[in-house]
């Protein structure tokens, strides 16, 4: 990418010297920002050299002067005069580019390097024959600067100047007819220089001429105006050019000495010298593109008579870039660490490029190094902004280090690189995720009320606050009472435990949603779905229905073996292998001719006993479960045979009794159903008295 000069977007103009608080322009409503922003957006202007020439005012978005400008001293020798500003708004970064020129005003004068300049003329010079004088200097420019020069009446002297580009090179007095010494040997004039301000302002000297009848032939050179060229970085004694003058008087008169003219300044004297008999320019000192591109040496001819006389010439010096200058780079604005979801083209930081050589020497490519998700665009002259230019994850990668490189197209090419750590910051794009989106665990009943019954754990690959876990019972209820009223958790340690006593015969089995939240903004959250199984332990003892717990019962004499006698009842609330009974006979009292089934409680007449010693029999039924320890439950069974006189009567009375057994074991299984309602409604209105 070339880093090619790119047009201002804002160009004000100012007088120099121009007070505090002068008005500069509306920059915020030139450059389209919202007044309302720029002072949350920390609007800022920033010069090259870092000096606060100009604020902003941000509750208005006007810009004014600072500090008064003095172009003189701020853009010397220099047509114009303009101050770049970079206008930086921050949230998210922009950047513009406003010039500011200075326009220059009438504030000096023009004055002449001394107040007197004295000149010695033979009478011999013919009318037409000129004399440079030292012109006038005026720091201001243009039509500020020296336009015009008058000299005060004479018949022997004019004035003379000529112009090159548009300014005043040379003054000269020009001799209008011959001297005659013993007539006049001095000439008193005073020269004026004006400049064209308005009011124009004007500075003086005395031109004392002297008339010596003596050596009337100057020196003369081939040409009056010179040019050549030098490349930067000479060395020390390379030839610049070589001049030549000639003197057409005879004898010592033609002898001819070079010097450098008055006006030649010190700086220049150090970088060149003159041997003053060979006419040769040689380089002295160091010759640099960069610091000057154009040298204008006056040279003086100088004959060896009893008065000697000058001839004059003009050098122009042209300095030829070579490219000795790598660019430069220098970050300006760095808005670091960049959000994760910041979008491509957002705006990472603001890099100035210059280089100080001209042409193909000072144009620069610039290029990131490496492949990363970011890019390099040009943005204002010399600047270039770097954005972004892929996806960004905290997650993946906390950190790019970023090279540009900055190469010029010189020969050789010359190149500069600078290294930004370019930090990402997290913002909250993971929602906390659990192991498993579903779990089981299994509470046994009875549980003391503030047990621990699981262990939530989540991740959140995020950092900071946006990873940063709390733990939550999602709304659910249980036979429409809320789940918060038997299970809690402790948001920060993750341990959910249970608020209540589960009791398996009223509550088998349930759900419940656990919620991981993040504090992030905006908070995101995952599930985890928790089922919850009610272990079974042994705290229900078998019963009897209350037809069993005594009963009597009758059976013919005539019973064949195998004969059921009656069938026992019994019922236990427990699950599982907790509810499995089993039915014996208890405390038997020598032999009986009975039999119990240990599975389903039926009583049958066994085969050996059918000769009968006895008519009636109180028998123990013990009804027991298979936990250790086993709970049990009593029924006495009083049996009677009878003979056959009975049968038929036993036989209706069995009919009678089968009935009221069916009746009697529907009301018991009625009066367990309330039972068990009353223990629900019991419970509900203790979790609401809780709650």
């Amino acid at each position: 990418m070339s880093c090619d000069v790119v047009v201002s977007q804002l160009h004000y103009i100012i007088l120099e010297e121009s007070k505090h608080g002068t008005f500069v322009g509306r920059i915020a409503q030139d450059l389209g920002l919202d007044i309302g922003e720029i002072n949350s957006r920390m609007l800022h202007i920033v010069s090259r050299d870092q000096k606060e020439y100009f604020q902003v005012n941000l509750q208005n978005g006007i810009l004014f002067v600072k500090e008064t400008i003095d172009r003189e001293v701020q853009c010397p020798n220099t047509p114009f005069c303009i101050i770049p500003l970079q206008v930086i708004v921050d949230k998210p970064v922009q950047m513009y580019r406003v010039d500011v020129e200075i326009e220059d005003i009438n504030d000096n004068s023009p004055g002449f390097p001394s107040g007197v300049f004295s000149l010695l003329i033979s009478e011999l010079r013919p009318a037409g024959s000129r004399f440079l004088l030292d012109g006038a200097v005026d720091a201001d420019i243009g039509t500020n600067s020296v336009i015009n020069y008058e000299l005060s009446p004479s018949d022997y002297f004019a004035l003379d100047f000529q112009k090159y580009m548009n300014q005043i090179r040379s003054v000269e007095v020009v001799l209008k007819k011959p001297l005659d010494r013993e007539k006049q040997s001095l000439h008193n004039l005073t020269l004026t220089a004006y400049d064209g301000g308005k009011p124009r302002l004007s500075g003086t000297t005395n031109l004392i001429i002297t008339v010596e009848d003596v050596n009337d032939e100057a020196p003369s050179f081939y040409q009056s105006f010179y040019q050549c060229s030098v490349t930067e970085n000479a060395v020390v004694g390379g030839l610049v050019i070589r001049l030549n003058a000639t003197d057409l008087d005879q004898g010592k008169n033609r002898e001819i000495l070079y010097k450098f003219g008055k006006q030649v300044t010190e700086e220049i004297r150090n970088i060149f010298t003159l041997n003053m008999h060979t006419e040769e320019i040689r380089v002295k000192g160091e010759v640099d593109f960069e610091s000057f591109t154009m040298y204008e040496i006056l040279v003086d001819s100088i004959d060896n008579g009893e008065h000697p006389m000058v001839g004059h010439c003009k050098v122009l010096v042209t300095v030829v870039d070579v490219n000795d200058n790598p660019p430069e780079m220098a970050v300006t604005s760095l808005s670091v660490p960049v959000p994760e979801n910041s979008p491509q083209g957002t705006t990472v930081a603001i890099i100035s490029i210059h280089d100080k050589d001209s042409g193909l020497n000072g144009k620069v490519y610039c290029y990131i190094s490496e492949m990363t998700p970011f890019k390099i665009n040009p943005a204002f002259m010399f600047d270039i902004s770097l954005t972004v230019n892929g996806q960004l994850d905290k997650e993946t990668k906390s950190q790019y280090t970023v090279v540009i490189m900055a190469k010029d197209e010189g020969p050789p090419p010359l190149s500069i690189s600078t290294t930004l750590t370019i930090d990402i910051s997290d913002v909250n794009d993971n929602a906390p995720q659990f192991q498993q989106s579903y779990d089981t665990i299994f509470i046994r009943e009875n549980n003391p009320p503030g047990s621990p019954i699981y262990t939530a754990s989540a991740f959140d690959p995020d950092v900071g606050q946006n990873s940063f876990i709390t733990y939550s019972i999602s709304d659910s209820t249980i036979d429409g009472i809320p789940i918060s009223s038997y299970i809690s958790i402790n948001p920060e340690n993750r341990k959910a435990f249970a608020l209540v006593t589960f009791d398996l015969e009223q509550i088998t089995n349930s759900q419940c949603y656990i919620r991981a939240t993040d504090a992030g903004l905006p908070p995101l959250s995952s599930n985890l779905t928790l089922s919850i199984f009610i272990e079974d332990i042994n705290d229900n003892a078998p019963t009897f229905a209350p037809l069993y717990a005594t009963s009597i019962i009758k059976t013919p004499k005539s019973a064949q073996p195998g004969y059921l006698v009656t069938k026992m009842k019994a019922i236990d609330q427990d699950s599982g292998y907790n509810a499995l009974i089993s039915h014996h006979f208890s405390n038997l009292l020598g032999k009986i001719p009975f039999a119990i089934s240990q599975q389903t409680g039926e009583i049958t007449l066994k085969p050996q006993y059918m000769d009968l010693a006895n008519d009636e029999f109180s028998l123990i039924v013990l009804t027991q479960d298979h936990r250790e320890p086993a709970m049990t439950a009593i029924s006495q069974v009083n049996i009677f045979f009878v003979d056959s006189k009975e049968e038929m009567k036993l036989k209706n009375h069995e009919f009678r009794s089968n009935i009221d057994e069916f009746s009697d074991a529907n009301v018991y299984f009625v009066t367990a159903i309330c039972i068990i309602s009353s223990i629900d409604l019991l419970t509900l209105i203790v979790f609401t008295v809780l709650k």
